[in-house]
């Protein structure tokens, strides 16, 4: 059987994830920097989506997935490291990806309680071709 109106972008192994998400889970959109591996543990799915951006991917997936409103903020980043140059484009391109399904604020997490929810709720981990 061949699937109608499912972006390229994303790959067998992310739709499959995507299928298998419920309530509360939470899926990671890490750049390529992120240290998934070394945080997440042996039963987290790390998957590759090397050459997409993450808001390219974002926009991919918003159409096919509904977010869990019913707790906390359903879309979360890790803020700027003091000391580092914010990428305003970054959460610019994030919200225009969002805009069908979200229109919410984006809630910005510490970089290490960041990386801490991520070792505790990711289902699993995404990481694109991110750069910025």
């Amino acid at each position: 059987m061949v699937l109608k109106g499912i972006s390229p972008l994303i790959s067998p192994s992310l739709l499959k994830i995507l299928a298998e998400m419920g309530h509360g889970d939470e899926i990671v959109l890490a750049d390529a920097h992120f240290p998934s591996h070394s945080i997440c543990g042996p039963n987290v799915p790390v998957v590759r989506a090397d050459g997409i951006s993450a808001s390219a991917l974002l926009a991919a997936i918003i159409p096919l997935f509904e977010l869990d409103t019913y707790g906390e903020t359903p879309v979360m980043m890790m803020e700027v490291v003091p000391g580092d140059t914010a990428d305003p484009e970054v959460e610019i391109s994030f919200k225009a990806s969002l805009a069908a399904g979200y229109t919410g604020e984006i809630l910005k997490i510490e970089r290490f309680a960041f990386y801490e929810r991520v070792k505790q709720k990711a289902f699993a981990v995404v990481v694109t071709g991110e750069t910025r």
